[in-house]
């Protein structure tokens, strides 16, 4: 279990653009949040439904395969949710993010005194046979009055190329391909580029692995194709004083605010 990231992985993670931190739990922990996740999901879960933005994976109310809307509250007992966000609500989740190897990588991005928020504590799923495609894109939001730079990635199930793993372009964090994009997602031609690329890899996590993946990194995802889910917990972690265009702040991390008093 990894407690400390080397000199020489901090400069792969700088040519890169992420880094496979391997296991950062153990079994014990990854089986409590699985089990925590479809819980949350199935609507068992002692938590406030209000707070949790969730998006199902098929919308039973439009045609084909699209997506729901994201909103907050529960949308029914199924595994076949797309999305769950502000799961630092939530004290398993939570108590995941604040670990110490998490709190060194924000000192040693943002500066150890300084407050860590985090942007979404988030939930990705592609259920069995199922999954929504992402294009291509850079995680950045022009509402936010400072970009966050980092994304810690979890798998809650082995992640890899038939169900549907995070494919990205290695090096590809240096710069904002489509700045004028709220969103960070690239233009049609830009993505086919980009899909067409030689140099663009499929980041396969065996199950419990964590990837730290910095925000600008190009990437994409397809459907699962297969009968297991591929579920992901991933978190971005940013500096305090970032504020959503409204002046909204964000959940605290680490630091000296309780992160309760951000939520309520």
């Amino acid at each position: 279990m990894i407690s400390q990231i080397s000199e020489n992985q901090w400069k792969n993670f700088e040519q890169k653009g992420y880094l496979h931190l391997g296991s950062v739990m153990d079994n014990g922990e990854l089986s409590r949040l699985q089990q925590r996740i479809d819980e949350i999901m199935l609507g068992t879960a002692d938590i406030d439904y209000s707070q949790i933005m969730m998006q199902l994976d098929r919308d039973p109310d439009r045609e084909g395969k699209q997506p729901g809307p994201q909103t907050k509250g529960h949308k029914g007992s199924t595994l076949c949710y797309r999305k769950i966000q502000n799961l630092e609500i939530d004290p398993l989740f939570l108590s995941f993010m604040r670990k110490p190897i998490f709190k060194q990588i924000c000192e040693r991005i943002y500066g150890n005194k300084t407050p860590i928020s985090s942007y979404r504590a988030m939930f990705m799923n592609k259920p069995s046979g199922e999954g929504t495609p992402l294009v291509w894109h850079q995680d950045r939001w022009s509402d936010l009055n400072i970009d966050p730079l980092i994304t810690v990635w979890t798998a809650l199930d082995s992640s890899f190329e038939a169900n549907g793993c995070v494919k990205i372009l290695p090096g590809s964090h240096r710069q904002l391909l489509n700045p004028s994009h709220g969103a960070g997602f690239l233009t049609r031609e830009q993505a086919r580029e980009i899909e067409s690329s030689q140099e663009t890899i499929s980041m396969e996590v065996e199950i419990g692995g964590t990837v730290l993946m910095h925000n600008w990194l190009l990437h994409s995802s397809g459907i699962n194709r297969t009968n297991q889910p591929r579920r992901a917990f991933s978190v971005c972690f940013m500096d305090a004083k970032t504020r959503s265009r409204g002046g909204q702040p964000f959940p605290i991390i680490f630091g000296n605010r309780d992160v309760s008093s951000e939520t309520e």
